[in-house]
């Protein structure tokens, strides 16, 4: 056997091979399933891991933005003149904080405790303003939260008390600077509240008593049994299921607190967020692929039937309360969970809400790119690299009978301030993560790559087969023309010898002979050979 049919033999013996092994291994997912499972283990909580560290010290930064709602026309909108006027003010941006802390693993390491207590540090460079000398005209809240309280009173006791605070100068709208609307002031209303019952905080801030504390205890699914329960909220604050919307599936407590989930999303499943603030959880959908820092991730975002009446979604009944007391589409009312006030919370601008409710208000301009809350997710490892978490604050100012400033009142959403959560993963965990996934996708696509090595042997097998087909061929044309040749040389060498029964007697008789075959060859006369 030649070294080139060896080489042949040996090239379709691996080419095989590794067709077959890369196929085989196609078919079982073995790479796949392997990196799966390795990705679930290191990802899911474990003590003393890389991974709890992060989920405890989240690197990314996060800013907290703050826009208010300035009213240009108070007086013209109390008096039924006008509708109201807003300028928004803004943004005033914070740093924020959010360590967890106390965390404790239970039930042998398939649970984690934690509280996650968040602060604040203002950030002069990235606001429009000083918020300490800014100043912004918007609703009286306390005020509406005493008339909400008193709405089921005499009538008696409600006219009294509005004779109080007009002594006091009190107002529907009040005039404060925006640090004071935000982390708090003393509140003459509420301080006179406060000295007949103590239990009532006299000092009112939308964010008061809020700077380094938490949202409440939760505890979390490590993912230790099941890896698509990672991350999952299992109670908060000792209860696994509220109790004061009107259904069992709106007191539901479903989903992550946002910043985990499982490993390998897919675009058709729904993401479940458990927002504190907003007292239920929320659904987010599969939007588009997209891409931050080099990183592929998948946009989710919450669906317009999210905050839809129940006409629209069904499932959105149980957070009417009482029951069957519902608001419009991209609003809801909060204050059964936030008492006080009759708060509601929406999208900034009214963003996927009743078109009512925007031409309610003048100044109001919701749009996609700058309303919309959204979470730039990596599917592989399920962890968020952008977030953007937008919410409006809002409240009902209505006719309250006995209080005489709001006889020209109509029900109004009437938006106070929206927030803008937003982080972005920073430059060297961007950097580790695209390592990672750089490992994840080669060694996943290992069968892939033999069968195509195998691929590329077997067009190099292929041609070798060929080559040698094409040369063997060559070297039989070539041994035919040789042999072709040699016959012609032969023929040309070759002396005939005369054919004749008649010896030679005499040179004369040679001589006078007619020439006989054999005589002349190429018209060249040959002597004829004596037998």
């Amino acid at each position: 056997m030649t070294r080139r049919s060896c080489a042949i033999y040996a090239t379709g013996i691996v080419c095989a091979h590794l067709l077959i092994l890369g196929i085989a291994l196609l078919v079982a997912q073995v790479f796949q399933t392997m990196i799966q499972e390795r990705l679930k283990k290191e990802i899911t909580l474990a003590k003393n891991s890389r991974v709890l560290e992060g989920w405890i010290n989240p690197p990314p930064p996060v800013y907290m933005q703050y826009f208010f709602f300035n009213v240009t026309n108070p007086d013209e909108f109390l008096a039924g003149k006008e509708k109201p006027k807003v300028t928004q003010m803004g943004p005033y941006t914070y740093r924020e904080y959010r360590p967890r802390e106390n965390v404790t693993f239970l039930e042998n390491g398939t649970k984690i405790f934690a509280t996650n207590p968040k602060s604040f540090v203002f950030l002069r460079n990235m606001s429009v303003g000083d918020p300490e000398v800014d100043r912004v005209i918007t609703v009286n809240i306390p005020l509406i939260a005493i008339m909400n309280e008193l709405n089921s009173y005499s009538f008696f006791l409600r006219t009294g008390v509005s004779m109080l605070m007009g002594s006091m100068g009190i107002e529907v709208f009040m005039n404060r600077t925006v640090h004071e609307v935000l982390w708090g002031f003393k509140d003459p209303l509420l301080s006179k509240v406060h000295s007949m019952k103590p239990e009532v905080e006299e000092y009112f801030g939308l964010m008061y008593n809020k700077n380094g504390t938490h949202e409440g205890e939760f505890v979390f699914h490590t993912g230790e049994k099941n890896y698509m329960d990672y991350g999952k909220i299992d109670t908060w604050n000792g209860i696994s299921q509220m109790n004061w919307w009107s259904s069992n599936q709106s007191n539901m407590i479903n989903g992550t607190d946002g910043s985990v989930f499982h490993t390998f999303l897919s675009r058709k499943e729904l993401l479940y967020i458990f927002a504190a603030d907003l007292c239920r959880s929320i659904h987010l959908g599969y939007v588009s692929d997209t891409e931050v820092k080099g990183i592929p991730a998948f946009r989710f975002a919450p669906p317009s039937d999210v905050l839809a009446p129940p006409d629209e979604n069904p499932s959105n009944a149980g957070f009417c309360v009482p029951a069957g007391d519902c608001l419009g589409k991209g609003v809801l009312k909060v204050s059964v969970c936030r008492q006080g006030a009759p708060i509601v919370v929406s999208f900034p601008h009214f963003y996927q809400a009743d078109e009512r409710y925007i031409k309610a208000i003048e100044g109001m301009n919701p749009n996609e790119e700058e309303h919309e809350t959204y979470l730039d997710i990596n599917p592989t490892t399920g962890v968020p690299i952008r977030a953007c978490k937008r919410a409006q604050l809002n409240v009902i100012l209505k006719r309250v009978s006995g209080f005489p400033k709001t006889r020209f009142l109509n029900e109004t959403i009437f938006p106070i301030m929206y927030v803008n959560e937003t982080a972005t993963i920073d430059d060297d965990s961007a950097a580790q993560m695209r390592t990672l996934l750089l490992i994840v996708t080669v060694v996943s696509n290992f069968p892939v790559i033999i069968v195509g090595l195998g691929a590329i042997l077997l067009v190099i097998l292929i041609f070798l087969v060929c080559r040698n087909r094409q040369r063997k061929n060559e070297v039989k044309r070539i041994d035919f023309t040789e042999a072709f040749h040699s016959f012609a040389t032969t023929k040309d060498e070759t002396a005939y010898t005369q054919v004749s029964n008649q010896a030679e007697d005499s040179p004369e008789n040679r001589t006078n002979q007619p020439l006989r075959n054999g005589s002349y060859i190429a018209m060249s006369p040959v002597e004829a050979q004596k037998c």
